[in-house]
């Protein structure tokens, strides 16, 4: 089976690469921009893998696209590829459009026109924006994304299923909780705090640090987007998460005792406009129907990472 992997030199794109070059035997085609958040160290390991081509391109470029997918008898593609800073988006949201939903819609045209098997979109559980005190997001609930960011996510979504609805496309979405690992760009929280605490610097925390998120470990999510792409019902949607929520602060808190700081690091800062309080999935559907859950916990997952970071300053 052939498989391309778009956005593939970024966090959750070569964490997955790793996880299908080491369990199959497919070929692996892996198209990135190579953004400031992209790193080609993070698939080192497989650049003179014969079962794996690196591209340097733009999603939005139809006709390179259609090239990659007829030279290389495409059978399912993978959409990692999107600008995924809440921040960034908020200051600047265009390229987001660009990438997120124009990127998107080019992606499903040469897929139509090409008669790709499979067409899976990787989402995030923020197009559901803020779910409140209680409760959890399932697939049926309504879209409500809060930020730039989160809305061109939505609105990919939007047309993942319509292509599905309209042309009987065989698509799927996962929308997943929030990751966490290796390789992830230190502009999210977990890499920024760790990497802030290794240097005695000041740990920045939004408003008072109560905003919870469900923090899953990447490989979990690698392995449920797996399960997807063999046995994801065409037009489904699939939420992906752990039932690990956490508030900043506690994640803030956790890094510095692993790392024997003291906790006056923290520094609470102006929240973030448009910041949602909660997120949490309710993944029972992908666990009942695709026979997933999560193994890593996250005392061992978030112990890993940290160690990981120690060990390869070279890489941030």
């Amino acid at each position: 089976m052939n498989l391309l992997i778009t956005g593939g030199a970024g966090f959750i794109g070569s964490h997955f690469i790793h996880y299908i070059l080491n369990k199959y035997d497919y070929h692996v085609v892996n198209i990135d921009k190579l953004t400031y958040a992209s790193n080609l160290l993070n698939v080192a390991t497989y650049e003179h893998h014969p079962k794996y081509t690196f591209i340097l391109g733009n999603i939005e470029n139809k006709d390179l696209i259609t090239h990659i997918v007829q030279n290389n008898k495409i059978d399912i593609l993978v959409n990692f590829a999107a600008e995924t800073h809440v921040d960034r988006s908020i200051h600047g949201s265009s390229i987001f459009v660009k990438t997120n939903v124009l990127g998107t819609q080019t992606l499903l045209e040469v897929a139509l026109e090409n008669n790709i098997k499979k067409f899976i979109q990787i989402s995030t559980d923020e197009v559901y924006g803020d779910l409140g005190a209680s409760g959890y997001f399932t697939e049926t609930t309504p879209l409500s994304p809060k930020n730039p960011y989160s809305a061109t996510k939505a609105s990919a979504d939007h047309l993942v299923l319509a292509y599905h609805a309209t042309y009987n496309m065989n698509t799927n979405i996962t929308r997943c909780s929030n990751n966490y690992g290796p390789y992830q760009f230190p502009e999210k929280l977990i890499p920024l705090l760790i990497l802030n605490a290794l240097e005695d610097k000041e740990l920045p925390i939004y408003g008072d640090g109560k905003n919870i998120r469900d923090w899953i470990h990447v490989t979990d999510h690698c392995a449920a987007i797996d399960l997807v792409v063999h046995k994801g019902k065409a037009g489904e949607i699939y939420n992906i998460g752990s039932h690990n929520e956490r508030n900043n602060l506690e994640i803030a808190e956790l890094i510095l005792e692993k790392l024997g700081k003291s906790k006056q690091l923290i520094t609470f800062v102006k929240d973030r406009l448009g910041h949602d309080r909660r997120y949490a999935i309710d993944a029972r559907k992908i666990s009942k129907q695709l026979n997933w859950k999560p193994v890593i916990p996250f005392e061992k997952g978030i112990t890993d990472t940290i160690e990981w970071y120690v060990k390869n300053r070279e890489w941030w």
